[in-house]
């Protein structure tokens, strides 16, 4: 098991840093935008959707970089008061209960819905835009595909830790 958490650990840290790359290539095309409509009067309306596509690609495929980070907001008052052992527990059924069955449907419905964008050809309404809609769309069922596999390594991960005969003695002493 250690075999496989290493290496969704490695696919999930390497995305994590592509949405860090995502982020800085956000922010060179936000900076270029601004100077180019203040400075010259210039709008390009390829360049502004290219803005959201980068964010929808940071934000989606940070959800799971997120997750297996542990860094999702939760009430912490009562959670960071728990033992490993409960922790490792809330963990895995909230993986198990919520994080899994909704991010299968996500994908579900995200499938058919780039599918479709790519049938149509649908591209953007607005002269000069982006001429592949579906690209953007397929980031939903993309990430929803790696979300999947950060929910796989926090199940795995926590079923690593409460075998741990530690973590019981912990959870048993608290």
């Amino acid at each position: 098991m250690q075999f496989i958490l290493k290496l969704l650990k490695t696919i999930i840290d390497t995305v994590g840093s592509l949405c860090s790359i995502i982020m800085l290539l956000m922010v060179l095309n936000v900076f270029y935008d601004v100077i180019s409509r203040y400075f010259f009067n210039d709008v390009n309306i390829g360049m502004q959707e290219l803005e959201w596509h980068l964010f929808a690609a940071m934000f989606m495929f940070g959800i799971g970089y997120t997750l297996k980070e542990d860094g999702h907001v939760r009430v912490d008052i009562f959670y960071d008061n728990m033992s490993a052992h409960s922790q490792a527990i809330i963990n895995l059924l909230g993986s198990v209960f919520f994080a899994l069955p909704i991010t299968v449907l996500i994908l579900y419905f995200g499938w058919d819905y780039t599918h479709e964008a790519f049938q149509m050809g649908e591209g953007s309404p607005d002269p000069g835009g982006l001429p592949h809609r579906w690209i953007v769309r397929a980031i939903i069922p993309a990430s929803s595909i790696f979300l999947l596999l950060c929910i796989l390594y926090v199940i795995l991960n926590n079923i690593s830790l409460l075998s741990k005969p530690s973590s019981r003695q912990q959870g048993q002493s608290s």
